[in-house]
Order: structure tokens, then C-alpha cells, then sequence
């Protein structure tokens, strides 16, 4: 088990997100950025916005997901 923060994810806060897998922890980061735009935090819309600047051109996102893997893959067991 592993985890990683909502920051480390490039969000905005330090809520954790625990899982065995990369994709556990980037689905719960996901479910988290939906629950914090549906309720309208600012800090975390604006990070989103930074990550839809960054989806825009493919390889960018690409280059950014595959270095949180690896972050990920480095991290400690909990």
C-alpha cells in the first residue's frame, strides 16, 4: 500500500490517497476533483485548470502522467 496527496497530483490540497496500484490513487484523485468542483472549491478548479491547459497538447500530459508513476513507483510501502 502506497500512498500519494491531492498536491502530489498536482491538486490543491493534502488529503491522502491510499491503493496497491497507480491507477487506485489516480481514480481516487479523480473522484476527489469531481466532489471538489461540484462544490465549487476554488483552489481546486484552478488546478484543474492548469491540468486542462496541460491536456492540451498530448504528449505533455503523457510525459506528466508517466513521471507520477514513477513517483509513485518509488515511494515506500505504508
Amino acid at each position: 500500500m502506497k500512498k500519494m496527496t491531492c498536491k502530489q497530483l498536482g491538486g490543491a490540497c493534502d488529503i491522502e490517497f491510499l491503493g496497491e496500484s497507480f491507477d487506485e490513487i489516480a481514480n481516487q484523485s479523480k473522484k476527489h476533483g469531481m466532489e471538489m468542483f461540484q462544490i465549487g472549491d476554488q483552489a481546486h478548479i484552478e488546478a484543474m485548470n492548469e491540468m486542462q491547459k496541460m491536456m492540451k497538447e498530448p504528449s505533455d500530459f503523457a510525459k506528466w502522467f508517466e513521471s507520477k508513476k514513477k513517483e509513485f513507483n518509488r515511494l515506500n510501502n505504508i
